[in-house]
């Protein structure tokens, strides 16, 4: 293939815009705050669970109060009706004597379940307290999820900016370029993500090799208007007259 030298030395503006645009393609695969962002589902998944788990604490202790003031409400209803019939004084000595044993014994169990009761609402105090904790972290989390989502946004947005840019640079600098040469240097880059490189010196652009006595012989003897590439990594070297040629 031919193609003029200066045509040929163009080729190396349009690798610098390719080259520009696959940068610019790689920054959006790597943001970093892409990283943060999955970590930072995870840590939500994470603490969504442990939420769960101390939910269920406190719901679990909560059922287990409403048993426990359902127990004392009863016991303080038998209470009542028994300091009210022994309060009349009617009835055998013997039943009102039954009465007052009864009463010692309610006494007894509602003391019992108070002070269970007032063990088990402790012990909500203390799991709500890690409730309320696991609920706060998370909405820090949401709040730096919202964050860096704002961040990443921003940082898609400069991208989409810059690349837009370069394809409207790079549209009118191939179109007047030879198609064929166009043709040669896309499947190039399209295999090696370089389709052109200069030759500098003695060392290709591309894959940055010396090159033979063999191949610096075959680019001296080839028309200036020869494409020539290299035999290692078949990039188009652009050959710009510096030394050793």
């Amino acid at each position: 293939m031919k193609a003029d030298p200066k045509v040929q030395r163009r080729l190396l503006d349009l690798q610098a815009i390719d080259t520009a645009l696959a940068q610019l393609a790689h920054r959006r695969r790597s943001l970093p705050e892409r990283a943060e962002l999955e970590a930072l589902a995870r840590e939500l998944s994470a603490l969504e669970d442990e939420r769960v788990r101390a939910q269920v604490a406190v719901d679990d202790l909560d059922r287990d109060i409403a048993r426990l003031e359902k127990d004392v409400d009863q016991v303080r209803a038998r209470k009542s009706k028994d300091e009210a019939r022994l309060a009349a004084g009617t009835g055998p000595a013997r039943e009102l004597e039954a009465l007052q044993h009864e009463l010692v014994s309610l006494n007894r169990r509602q003391s019992d379940l108070e002070d269970a009761e007032l063990e088990l609402m402790e012990q909500r105090e203390t799991a709500q307290g890690v409730l309320d904790g696991v609920e706060r972290r998370a909405a820090e989390a949401r709040e730096r999820r919202e964050a860096t989502e704002r961040r990443r946004d921003e940082a898609l947005a400069e991208i989409a900016k810059e690349e837009e840019f370069k394809r409207n640079a790079r549209q009118p600098l191939a179109a007047d370029l030879p198609s064929d040469l166009v043709t040669l240097y896309d499947r190039i880059r399209e295999d090696t993500g370089l389709g052109a490189a200069p030759l500098t010196g003695v060392r290709c652009g591309g894959c940055r090799l010396e090159l033979s006595g063999a191949d610096l012989a075959r680019i001296r003897k080839a028309a200036p208007d020869d494409v020539v590439r290299c035999e290692e990594c078949s990039r188009i070297m652009v050959r710009t007259n510096g030394p050793g040629l």
